[in-house]
């Protein structure tokens, strides 16, 4: 006989079963999460927060010496002091919401990311400016909303391009293109165009995933290029970065002193906070850090860190092998090219290759409201690629697609 799972339905049955203890069901809840989350993931996202917590501290002093002044000396690590909060927090955001469900970390990032998107267009107004750049808004900390829009607009873009599956004829495509050059255009405003450029990125990796055909590609390339070029021409912070880069200004200064701060230090390092370059580059607590690394722990740890990188992104790739759900490959693909992105930039920029663009190494950078950013962001990817290893994938998501394609639909 089957006994009924509430025990409202067994009353006056005579087999009256009492309610789960809260205890256990918490138990059971963590033992299935154990179970399906992937554990190297988690384990690659840990390590670099150590990272990034050592580097810190190893460029803190640095930061807080530069910003001290005749009349206010700063502590040396508050810095390092303020980030060991910051990773704490960013680490109980991601753990709680690796626990969501497909369908509730879909809904958690649309409401996400609306709400920023709104918060995006009162920037210009109500921003707090730094360095000549309107990215903030402080409510409480400094709040920069594109830093939590770029996780929403992965789930957003994935979310809109899986309606395919339902209606093939619907323009999803001009959707999230829509959408992206909305975005780039109150990015522009700040002005912040290094994070225009990385949602670009993130819109033209989920749109070649979506299925779309080479051509329309070809052409939404070419448009994007066009834009780029017409940026240099008409957009005044994107022609001074690249002109300063190409031929010296403030943004070569930095990127030079970046480049040779990153190989003082030679293959080994000078070692923790013997690194004497580093005193004199700026931000070297957040958008150069690696430099820092570079000093005072040597070549051989940044290519470790490279190699992190690597290795965490092709993880994720290798959860989404086989995937059928339609919006958990897109979504989670455009999450991962995010975090990648973000991190090729800011070693590019070390490494003086790219302009400087302003934006943090993610997981090893100080920051508030970028390091729970980066936290939310793979929190959502957690939750997406969790997996029950004893049970067969989710059908009629992209193979669904595919058929639908090959039958002309």
């Amino acid at each position: 006989m089957t006994v009924p799972a509430y025990p409202s339905a067994t009353r006056g049955a005579g087999n009256y079963l009492p309610p789960v203890p809260v205890q256990r069901r918490w138990r059971d809840t963590l033992r299935i999460w154990w179970r399906e989350i992937d554990k190297v993931l988690l384990g690659l996202i840990v390590l670099l927060m150590v990272i990034g917590t050592i580097a810190v501290a190893a460029a803190s002093p640095a930061s807080a010496d530069q910003l001290s002044t005749a009349k206010v000396s700063l502590d040396e690590f508050m810095f390092f002091k303020r980030h060991i909060v910051f990773q704490l927090m960013g680490l109980a955001l991601m753990i709680a919401l690796s626990f969501l469900g497909r369908d509730s970390a879909r809904r958690v990032g649309i409401l996400v990311g609306a709400v920023m998107l709104a918060l995006l267009f009162v920037v210009p107004f109500v921003g707090e400016e730094k360095n000549g750049a309107k990215r903030w808004i402080n409510v409480g900390m400094s709040l920069q909303p594109s830093e939590f829009l770029k996780p929403g607009f992965a789930i957003i873009c994935a979310w809109i391009l899986s309606w395919r599956l339902r209606d093939p004829g619907l323009p999803v495509v001009v959707y999230v293109t829509g959408l992206m050059g909305l975005i780039a255009a109150l990015l522009m405003l700040q002005p912040n165009l290094g994070d225009a450029i990385l949602f670009g990125g993130i819109w033209l990796v989920m749109v070649l995933l979506a299925g779309v055909a080479w051509q329309r590609i070809a052409v939404l390339i070419g448009a994007g290029v066009g834009a780029l070029g017409l940026a240099y021409v008409f957009y005044d912070n994107a022609r001074h970065r690249i002109d300063g880069f190409l031929g010296g200004g403030t943004a070569f200064d930095q990127v030079d002193l970046a480049q040779r701060t990153i190989t003082a230090g030679g293959w080994t390092g000078t070692g923790l906070w013997l690194g004497t370059r580093k005193m004199n580059l700026p931000e070297a607590h957040t958008d150069y850090i690696f430099s820092v690394i570079g000093e005072e722990f040597g070549l051989v740890m940044c290519g470790v860190i490279v190699l992190l990188y690597c290795a965490l992104v092709l993880r994720a790739l290798m959860r989404l092998v086989g995937e059928d759900n339609l919006f958990a490959l897109l979504a989670a693909a455009g999450l991962i090219t995010q975090f990648g992105g973000q991190a090729f930039i800011n070693i590019m920029v070390n490494l003086k290759l790219f302009p400087s663009k302003g934006m943090t190494l993610p997981l090893i950078s100080y920051g508030g409201s970028s390091t729970l950013a980066v936290c939310f962001t793979l929190g959502l990817l957690l939750a997406i690629t969790r997996r029950n290893p004893f049970l067969a994938r989710e059908g009629g998501g992209l193979r669904d697609l595919i058929e639908r394609k090959d039958n002309g639909a």
